[in-house]
């Protein structure tokens, strides 16, 4: 059976990071933060939480290789039902839901580029397309990745450096740091902004979807998610620094389309032809990687619960094409669904759940399964892990605070993936496939045996 190449995991992780959540958010956070240099400070601080995050995931990643993700992680860590209602979640909303908001989003640029395009048809298209192409090969898939990654890192350092070098619109954004900036960091408007920027974020644990089918995981599967996500920190970094020096704050502020005010600025007024075709471009590429590694956590769940176990068939080259199906399907359900909007507000919280427990779980890991290998070990322990669940665990508190409706919502998402665990385990028991439970099961360990 072939397997991915740490180039491809990589292109995952980058693919799946640089989306949509970039080329929008910042017109949303200029609504409570008109201070560029705190605003760049948000977007240290959200890649900051996602580079401890990526050490996090991958010592978890390492002692634990099997593809599924958070879903393989808590489940061996906690119990079968954190790990089930984990990648209920990741399917249903961690991949599909993003999915759908990426194919719809380039269905847009390139309808207001070709005005005589459905835009809805589009979105449906590319994920027809892409979805056929991930259920081929591992080199079909991991080919398709590599290039459309490559393309959109070609796309937005060309965008970055051709805009600054073009600007001729006389802006003078200050970025040294004034008196009031510091007490910016710490209020509310930095924490319900930081939301924004880790949902651009996310993705940076992708690669932990494919680990059973990674080259090597134990040594490159630390050095992809490491890597990947400071060159995705580093090129956010750079984007919004572009975006603040070629436009003024007022023309962006509450703008969803902040990159075609930029180009406009930069470039004149084909600025927003050009900038429509260019995300579109790279649109793709994030739709890709997740059609690519969400379906990996429904292989997973049908390997594991005898009532999915049709999820868990692969082809002849060990790809779940089945599983790769169903992701697409959900996907094409929330494009089609006009209650899409409400779902992109809250899914960031139900993700954030999952990953703030999953990096809790290197406590509970090093502290219960001290035999078990660890071929990566975070650096600095327990630092880390720490500032992932500070600063994550800061969002969600506002998220509550400041998005009740939604916080329900996300409550009920988990909830949802109780009941079919319970239906599950009344239509068929857990199982634990030899050689998928990394971690040795420890005398009456409630953890593996389904209890």
């Amino acid at each position: 059976m072939s397997s991915f190449k740490p180039s491809v995991a990589a292109a995952i992780v980058v693919a799946n990071m640089i989306g949509t959540g970039v080329f929008t958010s910042l017109g949303f956070q200029l609504v409570e933060i008109q201070s560029a240099p705190v605003l760049l400070a948000l977007w240290a601080v959200g890649g900051l939480s996602a580079l401890c995050g990526a050490m996090c995931y991958a010592e978890l990643g390492a002692a634990l290789p099997r593809s599924g993700g958070e879903y393989n992680f808590l489940g061996q860590i906690y119990h079968p039902m954190a790990g089930f209602i984990s990648g209920w979640v990741s399917a249903t909303v961690g991949f599909a839901a993003p999915t759908a908001l990426a194919a719809m989003t380039f269905g847009s640029y390139l309808a207001a580029v070709f005005p005589a395009l459905s835009a809805i048809w589009l979105a449906t298209g590319v994920i027809a397309v892409l979805t056929l192409a991930h259920c081929t090969s591992h080199r079909g898939s991991g080919g398709t990745q590599r290039w459309l990654t490559l393309l959109k890192i070609i796309l937005i350092l060309g965008f970055s450096v051709a805009a600054l070098l073009s600007n001729d619109s006389g802006q003078m954004t200050s970025f040294t740091p004034v008196e009031g900036d510091g007490a910016l960091l710490f209020s509310g408007a930095f924490a319900v902004s930081l939301i924004y920027v880790n949902y651009a974020y996310s993705g940076w644990n992708a690669a932990t979807y494919i680990t059973g089918e990674l080259e090597n995981p134990g040594r490159n599967l630390p050095r992809v998610l490491i890597a990947s996500t400071a060159l995705v920190c580093v090129s956010y970094l750079l984007l919004n620094y572009v975006f603040l020096s070629v436009a003024p704050m007022d023309a962006m502020v509450g703008k969803v389309e902040v990159g075609y005010v930029a180009a406009t600025y930069a470039f004149g007024d084909v600025g927003a032809t050009v900038m429509g075709i260019l995300l579109a471009l790279l649109l793709v590429s994030t739709v890709s990687a997740m059609i690519l590694a969400g379906p990996r956590v429904l292989q997973s769940i049908g390997e594991d619960f005898p009532v999915f176990h049709q999820l868990s068939g692969v082809n002849r080259d060990g790809i779940p094409a089945l599983a790769v199906c169903v992701q697409a399907g959900i996907a094409l359900v929330f494009l089609w669904s006009a209650s899409f909007d409400r779902i992109l507000v809250f899914s960031g919280a139900t993700m954030a759940l999952n990953t703030f427990f999953t990096v809790a779980g290197v406590f509970v890991l090093r502290a219960g399964r001290r035999d078990i290998p660890r071929p990566f070990r975070i650096r600095l322990y327990p630092l880390p892990p720490i500032i992932f669940l500070a600063i994550t665990g800061w969002t969600l508190i506002y998220i509550v605070l400041q998005r009740p409706v939604e916080a329900m919502i996300s409550l009920g998402i988990i909830l949802s993936g109780a009941v079919f665990y319970a239906a599950s385990r009344q239509a068929g028991k857990y199982v634990a496939k030899p050689g998928h439970a990394a971690v040795p099961a420890a005398p009456n360990d409630a953890r593996l045996d389904g209890g």
